[in-house]
């Protein structure tokens, strides 16, 4: 078995308030936590995306409105929360957006 592939993303947050990014990198396995936080958001339960703090990170709590906290790398302890409305078909875009990067992903392997 190889060693495990990552690939660089980002995070991007954009308000009236604050714009901000944060780059990290990803892994397969990344993507299917990635899949398994949607499901959570679904369910109306929170979620933390990736996972490890090896990186920077997203937590997503399904209030209302929904909480999102962007979290830099765990060495600056940055992070900023954001209320947001999301509209009804927001988890399906981001399925659509999980599956073309998966779909990046396996062109560049």
């Amino acid at each position: 078995m190889g060693e495990e592939r990552y690939y660089p993303a980002e995070i991007v947050l954009k308000s009236d308030f604050v714009n901000g990014r944060v780059g990290l990198q990803v892994s397969h396995e990344d993507l299917d936590e990635w899949e398994r936080c949607l499901d959570a958001l679904q369910a109306e339960e929170g979620a933390e995306w990736p996972a490890g703090g090896r990186s920077a990170w997203v937590d997503v709590v399904p209030d209302d409105p929904v909480e999102v906290t962007v979290h830099d790398s765990p060495s600056t302890q940055i992070a900023v929360r954001v209320p947001i409305d999301i509209a009804s078909e927001w988890l399906e875009e981001n399925r659509l957006r999980l599956d073309r990067v998966r779909a990046a992903v396996s062109a560049s392997s």
